[in-house]
């Protein structure tokens, strides 16, 4: 009987890393991407151990399914929002009986294609590729090469590439319903954005949507915008700022933040105005940003379904691997329900 092939998932196993690690410290590329000197040693020590042999992976005929998924993000994994969308991934792929290998860029486009060029070339069945704030991106070309779902971006360029997306107009719509059902027809004032449709901060595709969202319930109820305030940064700072230089000229009843941060700022120029929330101003927030959740009173938001964008761009990418030949494709953007989450910062207006 001959010797048992060693696999590149081996060397990982054995040192203690993932796939993604041991291939960048085998391509020569550990130095390049950060890779830690401790995590080098430990693969190429493992490598020389189990007399592992690059190429093997890659000549001759391609092998069956892998059942392992690359997912490859623009921001650290063990942060709140991006764990979350993570998390969701894991939970539906190993559902579906496949392994999940994570890589994180920190935002460097030439680690973005190495990762990609990565998992395409140790034959990852499909990649996701994540986005932490949703803007139309260039696609990496490897990315073509291959089943992949796009989450929380839209490709810059025409692509057959599919998308997971927030439903944002869905978004924007349950924000101004929330107004619309406490009574505010008056004094609504909007901070982050508008009044126009693309009077937003650069790229921020979620801005417009939650604009088109917010106009059409607004319209048929007849409230009339006072003020909008644009803000190119979604900060507590801006927040504050655009907040403060609101109440020199209106005494507000209603404030829809675009961002719960800005909400955050919001929050204190009311306070050192003398105005309580939401007695005498009501707050609404989007995101579900855990500051929300530290607010007082608690700030009722439109949450970014995290989780679940993560569970659904694993859903979308199995359903290309399992219609793969039949020459059918599922629909290029798929939209994810923000869900409403109830705090106590908006109530009726104040006579």
């Amino acid at each position: 009987m001959g010797r048992t092939r060693v696999t590149l998932a081996d060397v990982a196993a054995a040192s203690g890393v993932s796939v993604t690690t041991a291939s960048l410290v085998l391509t020569g590329r550990a130095r390049e991407l950060r890779i830690s000197e401790d995590a080098e040693r430990r693969v190429r020590s493992t490598a020389q151990e189990l007399g592992y042999r690059r190429g093997v992976l890659v000549s001759g005929p391609r092998p069956g399914p892998s059942r392992t998924i690359g997912f490859v993000l623009d921001t650290v994994t063990s942060s709140g929002l991006a764990g979350e969308v993570v998390k969701g991934a894991v939970e539906a792929a190993y559902r579906h009986g496949f392994m999940l290998f994570a890589g994180e860029t920190g935002g460097d486009p030439g680690l973005e294609r190495s990762l990609v060029e990565a998992m395409r070339d140790r034959r990852a069945d499909g990649i996701v590729l994540a986005t932490t704030h949703t803007r139309a991106i260039a696609v990496p070309e490897r990315l073509h090469h291959g089943p992949a779902v796009l989450l929380n971006a839209t490709a810059g360029a025409r692509s057959a590439i599919p998308s997971v997306v927030s439903d944002e107009e869905q978004g924007g719509r349950s924000a101004a319903r929330l107004l619309v059902d406490a009574g505010h027809r008056q004094g609504v004032h909007l901070i982050g954005a508008g009044p126009g449709s693309y009077d937003v901060p650069p790229h921020s595709i979620a801005a417009v949507q939650r604009l088109i969202g917010l106009r059409e319930v607004f319209a048929v109820a007849g409230v009339e915008v006072v003020s909008a305030h644009r803000c190119p940064r979604w900060t507590p700072e801006d927040g504050y700022d655009a907040t403060r230089q609101l109440l020199r000229h209106h005494l507000p009843k209603a404030l829809v933040c675009f961002d719960d941060r800005l909400a955050f700022g919001a929050y204190q120029a009311l306070g050192e105005a003398g105005l309580s929330v939401p007695g005498d101003v009501s707050v609404l927030g989007f995101d579900d940003h855990p500051v929300a959740s530290w607010m007082r009173p608690r700030l009722t938001t439109i949450a970014m379904p995290h989780h679940e964008l993560g569970v659904q761009a694993v859903e979308v990418l199995v359903e290309m691997l399992g219609r793969r030949g039949r020459g059918t494709r599922p629909p290029l953007i798929r939209r994810v329900p923000m869900p409403v989450r109830e705090g106590g910062s908006v109530a009726r207006p104040q006579p």
